[in-house]
C-alpha cells in the first residue's frame, strides 16, 4: 500500500535526495510554500483527504485548524529540531505522531558560528564593501586572546567547545545539565548565566526554544555584558529582543553582532505573519531593520545548518523515523 505524503518549505537542495533514492511504499507531492493557517486554504480537498503524512520546516505553523484540515492525518513530520511550530496538543487529540530530527548539523552550525565570529572580529564586513575606512578602523582582534562564552553546550554548543579548544581559547559555558566530559577534554569552566555574560569576550547561543525562555536576552542581561563583547545566536530567533540587542549595538557596548534567524523572522515579505502582524512582529521586524544597517551585524536566514551532508541526514533520518512510526502504529506525542 502506497502512503500519501506532502512536504511543505520543499527547497531545491533538497530535491537531490528524492532523486537518488527510492521510496516504492511513498508517494511524494512537494510545494515549494509554508504550511499555514491561511496556505492550507489552496490545497485541493482531495489531497487533504488522502494525505496521511506532512513534512514541514520551522517557517510553517501548524495550527489546530491547519491539522484538522488533513480528515486522514497519521503523522506531522517536521525537519527540524525544534517543533514548537507544531500544536502538539491538536495533534495529540487525533492520535497523530509528531517526529522531529534531533542532533543534526552540529558540525555545519559549530564551523558556521565560527565563520560568523571571525568575520566580525576580523571586521570582513566593513573591509568588504569598499567605503574607505582607515586602516585603523580595521584593526581587528586575535581571537586566541579571547574568551568565549557557551550558551548551551549540547550537541552544536559542544562542536563549538572543540573547535574553540583548536584556537586556543578560554572557554566558559552555561548550561542546566553540565557535562564533565567537556570539561575533561576541552578545559570548559562551567558558570551561571550571569557570570558568563560578564566574562565573555564573545558569546554564542546554543539553547533550545522552549516557550518559558522567550526574550531571555533581554536590557538586563545585554547591561550585564562585558564592555565591547561579540553576540552570537545560530539558535532561536525567540530567545533575543531585538530592540535591546539594537540599543547595545547602537551605544557601543556590543562590539559586533551575528544572527542566523529564520526567513520568517528575518522579515521576508513571504512571511505569513507579515500580513496579520502580532505587536511583537511589528517591533521585532522594526530593529532587524535598524541591525541590518550596521555595518558590525550580520544577519543570515537560518542557514548554519545548510550543508549537503546535514540535508541528507535531516531527510534520511525524518523517513526512516516515519517508517518506524508507521512500523509501530502507536506512536503518538513527539519522537
Amino acid at each position: 500500500m502506497t502512503v500519501e505524503m506532502v512536504l511543505f518549505d520543499f527547497r531545491e537542495e533538497e530535491q537531490a535526495f528524492f532523486e537518488n533514492n527510492k521510496f516504492p511504499d511513498f508517494n511524494f507531492t512537494f510545494f515549494e510554500w509554508s504550511l499555514t493557517p491561511e496556505s492550507v486554504r489552496k490545497l485541493p480537498e482531495d489531497i487533504k483527504n488522502k494525505t496521511s503524512i506532512i513534512s514541514v520546516f520551522t517557517d510553517s505553523d501548524v495550527s489546530a485548524d491547519v491539522i484538522n484540515e488533513f480528515k486522514n492525518l497519521r503523522i506531522i513530520s517536521t525537519r527540524s529540531t525544534f517543533y514548537d511550530h507544531i500544536s502538539q496538543g491538536a495533534a495529540t487529540k487525533r492520535n497523530i505522531a509528531v517526529i522531529n530530527v534531533a542532533n543534526y548539523g552540529e558540525k555545519s552550525v559549530a564551523q558556521f558560528t565560527f565563520a560568523l565570529i571571525l568575520a566580525l572580529v576580523r571586521k570582513l564586513l566593513p573591509a568588504s564593501v569598499g567605503k574607505f575606512l582607515s586602516r585603523q578602523e580595521l584593526i581587528g582582534r586575535d581571537i586566541t586572546e579571547l574568551s568565549i562564552g557557551i550558551a548551551g553546550t549540547g550537541a552544536i554548543g559542544a562542536s563549538v567547545c572543540k573547535i574553540a579548544r583548536f584556537f586556543n581559547m578560554k572557554i566558559y559555558g552555561y548550561d542546566i545539565k553540565q557535562k564533565q566530559e567537556l570539561v575533561d577534554k576541552y578545559n570548559i569552566e562551567y558558570l551561571s548565566l550571569k557570570d558568563l555574560l560578564a566574562k565573555s569576550d564573545i558569546i554564542t547561543l546554543h539553547l533550545p526554544y522552549t516557550g518559558e525562555n522567550f526574550h531571555m536576552f533581554s536590557d538586563s542581561q545585554f547591561e550585564i555584558i562585558k564592555q565591547g563583547a561579540y553576540f552570537i545566536n545560530t539558535s532561536s530567533s525567540k530567545l533575543v529582543n531585538l530592540k535591546s540587542l539594537y540599543n547595545a549595538v547602537e551605544s557601543g557596548k556590543i562590539a559586533g553582532a551575528a544572527l542566523d534567524f529564520t526567513v520568517c523572522a528575518a522579515g521576508s515579505p513571504d512571511c505569513y505573519m507579515l500580513k496579520n502582524p502580532s505587536e511583537i512582529c511589528r517591533e521585532e521586524n522594526k530593529y532587524l531593520t535598524l541591525l541590518k544597517n550596521q555595518d558590525n551585524v550580520i544577519i543570515t536566514p537560518h542557514v548554519a545548518y545548510d550543508t549537503k551532508e546535514a540535508v541528507n541526514y535531516i531527510l534520511k533520518t525524518t523517513i526512516n523515523k516515519i517508517k518506524h512510526a508507521m512500523q509501530c502504529g502507536d506512536v503518538y506525542g513527539v519522537y
